[in-house]
């Protein structure tokens, strides 16, 4: 947080300064006022494409975001579901289903977790981990008509559960395009350049408006990279779904 905020004013006191060393080396002129004009219609267009490319990209990593916070709270709640069916089942086929669960629930908070936070590959070892906990869900042929009711409802919870995790996989390698990227910065700069075309006299106003400008639009890409890794950052997700059963 205070390395985001010593960024932005970082680039507002830079935009500052090559304002005041413009109104120094090239003070405003008698034919400036012609351009006025020219240069208020350009840095208008210019303005509204940039703010339709930062509504994308902010949209996008923000659906992201939410998307891989709601994989994840369905797939602890879905795990924590198994292990309360879990007691529908016989004894010793319920002990091994809360084993098998428990150890899944711990692989994906201690080992899969800190490697979505550095968007390292996450490996087969969750899915073996979950395939285990399918085989000992399946009801033996002398069950109790309650005992199957209770594994037709662990099974639903389990696909329930794959499908959620398949989410959580393609949500933390999901990344903003390098395209959209390359228009935030390049749009970035030309907004804030099109802002020293005005022939503001009072280069106190002047001042004020390009820090103004600078720092929001620092402000919004910053906000847009924390918010495209959803579980690093300012804004990262945690574990906190599955820690909160288990």
């Amino acid at each position: 947080m205070i390395e985001s905020l010593a960024i932005v004013l970082g680039v507002a006191l830079l935009a500052a300064a090559v304002v005041l060393l413009k109104h120094r080396l090239w003070p405003m002129g008698p034919d400036d006022e012609p351009r006025e004009d020219v240069a208020e219609y350009i840095s208008m267009m210019v303005g509204v494409l940039y703010a339709l490319v930062l509504g994308l990209a902010l949209v996008s990593v923000w659906d992201t975001h939410s998307g891989a916070e709601g994989h994840a709270a369905t797939e602890a709640s879905a795990a924590h579901q198994i292990h309360l069916l879990a007691a529908g089942l016989p004894s010793e086929q319920s002990d091994r289903m809360r084993g098998t669960i428990e150890t899944y629930i711990r692989h994906v908070t201690d080992t899969e977790w800190p490697a979505m936070t550095e968007r390292t590959p996450l490996g087969p070892a969750g899915w073996r981990l979950l395939n285990e906990v399918r085989a000992t869900s399946q009801i033996p042929a002398d069950a109790t008509p309650a005992q199957q009711a209770t594994g037709q409802e662990t099974l639903a919870q389990l696909s329930i559960l794959d499908d959620a995790r398949r989410g959580r996989e393609a949500d933390a390698t999901k990344q903003l395009s390098p395209v959209i990227w390359f228009g935030l910065i390049v749009g970035g700069v030309l907004t804030i350049a099109f802002m020293f075309m005005f022939g503001v006299q009072r280069s106190f106003t002047h001042v004020v408006m390009v820090m103004g400008l600078s720092a929001l639009i620092t402000f919004t890409v910053l906000l847009i990279y924390q918010l495209n890794n959803p579980f690093h950052g300012l804004f990262a997700i945690a574990p906190t779904p599955f820690t909160r059963y288990f």
